[in-house]
């Protein structure tokens, strides 16, 4: 058995190298361009599966403090336990949530159900000391009586029909 201990030889032209080194950068551009347009169309379509409905069933969205006020009068006026979800589009357990809520809007039409997203309405939100997302305020006549934080599906059922049954 013969070894070899020789280093291979390398001859090249300094021109070919720099065309070489091009190539080499145009397809790692355009491999990085590739991946860029992948983010971008991920990113677009996360945005888009982001938005939550807010308005399923017969929940109100409040877009204003206003808007806030006047349901808030409406459901005096009619007598009516107001159920305020403070949610955010972002927050998974604020997506899990959002049907079950929706669901019960229509199961109680006795309370008026009303969401307020977190960014869209920040000062009104931070009023209100939002820690957390979902947090739910139960009010009565305007005040609160009771409130749950996190998307915890058998209490915040639980609490509605015990708030349904006093009433």
């Amino acid at each position: 058995m013969e070894v070899y201990n020789s280093t291979p030889k390398v001859e090249f032209c300094l021109e070919e190298v720099v065309v070489l080194k091009m190539d080499v950068d145009m397809k790692e551009k355009n491999r990085c361009l590739e991946v860029v347009s992948w983010v971008d169309d991920k990113m677009e379509r996360s945005d888009e599966e982001d938005k939550i409905d807010f308005k399923g069933g017969n929940v109100h969205v409040i877009s204003n403090k206003e808007n806030w006020d006047h349901k808030i009068a409406e459901a005096d006026k009619d007598g009516k336990i107001v159920i305020a979800n403070f949610s955010a589009a972002w927050c998974g357990p604020c997506r899990v949530i959002a049907p079950v809520y929706a669901e019960m809007s229509q199961t109680y039409p006795q309370f008026m159900f009303l969401t307020i997203d977190v960014d869209e309405l920040m000062d009104f939100s931070s009023s209100w000391d939002i820690r957390a997302t979902p947090t739910f305020f139960f009010l009565k006549n305007g005040e609160q009586v009771d409130k749950l934080v996190g998307a915890n599906k058998p209490e915040l059922e639980k609490k509605v029909a015990a708030l349904a049954d006093s009433a």
